[in-house]
């Protein structure tokens, strides 16, 4: 077995408890190792007080606590920072931190290495798929980005929101984002709360219409496009399910009490701002139980898309806030180090 699947942060709580208890170790243990992985973020084995010394010794010698190696950390004049980080096996991910006020600490992570979806607006989409990540790696991005925040700007640092919006389509890595979430709002562990994650799909229907064996989180759809040909040129997944199959999937979905669908929508100019547009979203998107989030376009270099300007972006939103849509611009966040929504590629600005 190789060091990256034995690592120790890919197992939920239950699956530990399970492991140690096969092993003579008393149930307590694993409450005891969450409470030191991932609220202590302490990751020296040998100074965990509170546990045996064949706890120790057998957790050292069948798991990984190693977290990914930092490669280099870009900083937006934002205050956003793009991270470089270099797993066991020498692929990479990028993993953002943004930060939106004093309150709210978003970390946006990677659920593959590289994406093979292809959407023609993405820069990630330009390299291709090299693997899944464990669910470990997903978690070790979440501590990794936590540990230096807290030995560079802030002792007592928390990150209070997560976003399945990095490299790779989550529901392609089905198990091992699953197995991450419930870590995740674990409380004994990291403990977010289900609405403090989200988890953003191209619209994998086959993964969507399991979504209600996950853990209740967010949910968001990138739609981007109200019409099978405009989508299908931006998005090559509508060529295999179309907008058709999707939402007849979303409505499977069980939503929780005053919970809604995000649907992304990217905003390209003279690509999907039209009035036609409008129109289309009105028809297809429920008023109930939707949130629509436009997405301005970020640039990057060679791409063949550019932004809408401010006075179009504004009048999509209200015009669709006319219709009864409930519909917010995202703040685009990391622009000049490459890291805000569709810039991520591995690759980092030279200031």
């Amino acid at each position: 077995m190789s060091l990256i699947d034995k690592m120790l942060y890919s197992l939920t709580l239950s699956q530990l408890n399970e492991i140690l208890m096969a092993h003579g170790f008393k149930k307590y243990v694993s409450e005891q190792v969450f409470k030191w992985l991932y609220r202590q973020c302490n990751f020296e084995i040998t100074s965990w007080s509170n546990i045996s010394l064949a706890a120790k010794n057998f957790l050292q010698e069948n798991f990984s606590i190693a977290l990914p190696q930092i490669l280099r950390v870009d900083h937006s004049s934002d205050g956003t920072k793009k991270f470089l980080l270099s797993l066991a096996d020498g692929e990479q991910v990028e993993t953002v931190y943004i930060p939106f006020n004093e309150e709210r600490h978003t970390i946006c992570v990677s659920s593959q290495v590289g994406c093979p979806m292809g959407c023609i607006f993405c820069l990630t989409g330009q390299m291709g798929f090299k693997r899944n990540l464990f669910a470990g790696e997903i978690i070790a991005q979440y501590l990794a980005v936590t540990f230096w925040m807290r030995t560079n700007v802030a002792s007592d640092f928390k990150l209070t929101n997560m976003v399945f919006m990095g490299q790779g389509e989550p529901l392609l890595n089905f198990d091992n984002v699953k197995s991450a979430i419930e870590i995740l709002v674990d409380s004994r562990g990291i403990a977010l709360g289900q609405r403090k994650i989200t988890l953003s799909t191209s619209g994998w229907v086959p993964q969507i219409k399991k979504l209600n064996d996950f853990p209740p989180v967010n949910i968001a759809i990138s739609l981007h496009a109200v019409d099978d040909v405009v989508r299908s040129k931006l998005m090559p997944i509508n060529n295999r399910y179309d907008i058709h199959a999707l939402f007849d999937a979303i409505k499977e979905v069980h939503l929780k009490a005053h919970r809604r669908i995000t649907y992304e929508y990217l905003l390209i100019e003279d690509v999907n701002d039209r009035p036609e547009d409008i129109d289309g979203l009105t028809q297809l998107i429920s008023k109930r139980d939707s949130k629509i989030n436009i997405i301005p376009f970020n640039d990057y270099p060679e791409s063949p898309f550019r932004r809408p300007t401010d006075a179009k972006i504004i009048w999509f939103q209200e015009e669709l806030l006319k219709r009864g849509l409930v519909t917010t611009i995202r703040a685009s966040k990391g622009k000049d180090i490459l890291a805000a929504c569709g810039q991520l590629k591995n690759e980092f600005s030279k200031s």
